[in-house]
């Protein structure tokens, strides 16, 4: 219970001003013109990816405006950023992984066996 009081006394409230709408609209207005199939699952995974990208935002206007950052929050901001490119390196594995579909490709494309390098 004294954890949460301390949380509350921390919080700068004059400082959380950002209108999320901001973020929010056209994040929304992008995922309904540029998806891979207009489909409700497809426009909302397209929403959530662009909304994402942009959903930091809020963390940083209100560190800038208190100018008040401890080491923990500012660590927290850091991993955020290092979290991505966990996205972009899960990203070329998984494309090495299927670099195997090459030969299939070619097999198909040729119309003969499909035969794997040893």
């Amino acid at each position: 219970m004294r954890q949460h009081k301390i949380v509350r006394i921390t919080y700068g409230k004059d400082h959380d001003t950002f209108r999320h709408h901001f973020l929010v609209v056209p994040c929304l207005a992008l995922a309904l013109l540029i998806n891979k199939k207009f489909t409700f699952r497809e426009v909302m995974w397209a929403f959530s990816i662009y909304l994402e990208a942009v959903a930091i935002l809020p963390q940083l206007v209100f560190l800038q405006r208190t100018r008040n950052i401890d080491n923990l929050t500012g660590q927290y901001v850091l991993f955020l950023g290092y979290a991505s490119n966990a996205g972009w390196i899960a990203g070329i594995v998984q494309t090495l992984l299927y670099a195997d579909f090459y030969y299939y490709l070619i097999s198909w494309k040729n119309n003969v066996k499909l035969e794997l390098p040893a």
